[in-house]
């Protein structure tokens, strides 16, 4: 029987903890449905015995301490909620735990933002990981040795998992059952759950916010102008030359503050922008092409699939709000 501990952290979010539970307490239900023997053992494990969160809203009782577990084969790692440094260090007491349990042979998967506890371990330097779109800035500045996987929904690497934001971490758990029993048992689990097996990306999700949280101040001018000029055809010698840098210099300096280069960066605005139209508008396709700056047909589509996962028919057909 596969023994997993599910860690209930302080400030963490409460369906985190209670889905991967309903998840494999379920498949267990439909193995004896079948006449087979229940496969995981799931425990909640914490610092204390009750953990409150949501500022006392819930409470949760856990089934053992910390320090009581022996053995886990698999450990959930929640999402968390609010600040993440004080989410953090809240949670400092479960890191060597963690570590512990990972080195005597389980694997680790962390929940959507429950990404910056594990990253807090050192599990994770020098391996991928993903964790919610929206926080994605945020956790490269903390972590600057993790290598962010921008929309990925899974990542995997030496028996740690991590998943993209929100309800993403749905697919991360048909994964695991699928891992941990097999495919006909994943496929049941998502039709009881009404969730869309082996999606792989959280990209049609993502808003593109751009990364200003660095201190270099031309750069940050830089991409104010582009984004107030996104349409016009803007290149990268006219904006080094406009803030008096060398082409190099800026092309390098762009990269180091936004993750991005000068191309992607315009891109994403663009594509940005063009997703707002879809998403509220009438115009068509080519219209919307136009208004972001894009003269080429092929050129748009190409660019907006990439960045979305979607084509721009499929995008307007999925999320417009005007009939």
């Amino acid at each position: 029987m596969k023994q997993i501990a599910i860690l209930v952290p302080e400030s963490s979010v409460m369906q985190a903890i209670a889905d991967p539970s309903y998840m494999f307490h379920a498949v267990n239900q439909f193995l004896q449905s079948k006449g087979q023997a229940p496969f995981f053992r799931v425990q909640l494990v914490g610092q204390s015995r009750e953990v409150r969160l949501n500022n006392g809203l819930f409470s949760v009782h856990t089934d053992r301490l910390l320090e009581e577990v022996e053995h886990a084969d698999l450990i959930f790692i929640p999402a968390l909620f609010g600040d993440m440094q004080s989410a953090i260090d809240r949670n400092r007491a479960a890191i060597p735990w963690i570590v512990e349990q990972y080195k005597k042979g389980a694997e680790v998967a962390s929940l959507c933002v429950g990404a910056f506890l594990l990253a807090s371990t050192g599990l994770l330097d020098g391996k991928q990981c993903s964790t919610h779109w929206a926080f994605a800035n945020e956790f490269r500045e903390m972590f600057p040795r993790v290598e962010l996987k921008d929309g990925s929904v899974i990542t995997e690497e030496n028996r740690i998992y991590s998943s993209g934001g929100a309800h993403s971490y749905w697919n991360l758990l048909l994964y695991l059952v699928e891992k941990y029993t097999d495919r006909e048992m994943a496929i049941l689990a998502s039709k009881f759950f009404a969730v869309d097996i082996d999606r792989d990306s959280q990209s049609a999700f993502m808003m593109f916010q751009g990364q200003k949280n660095h201190v270099d101040d031309d750069i940050k001018m830089a991409q104010e102008f582009i984004e107030a000029n996104y349409p016009e055809k803007v290149t990268v010698e006219e904006l080094a030359d406009r803030f008096a840098i060398g082409r190099r210099s800026f092309e390098r300096r762009f990269k180091k503050a936004t993750n991005n280069t000068v191309v992607e960066y315009l891109q994403r605005v663009r594509i940005e922008a063009a997703k707002r139209r879809f998403e509220s508008s009438r115009k068509s396709i080519n219209e919307v092409m136009y208004d972001v700056g894009y003269t080429d047909t092929k050129a748009f589509r190409d660019v907006f699939k990439k960045i979305t996962g979607l084509t721009p028919v499929e995008y307007r057909n999925k999320f417009s709000k005007v009939n």
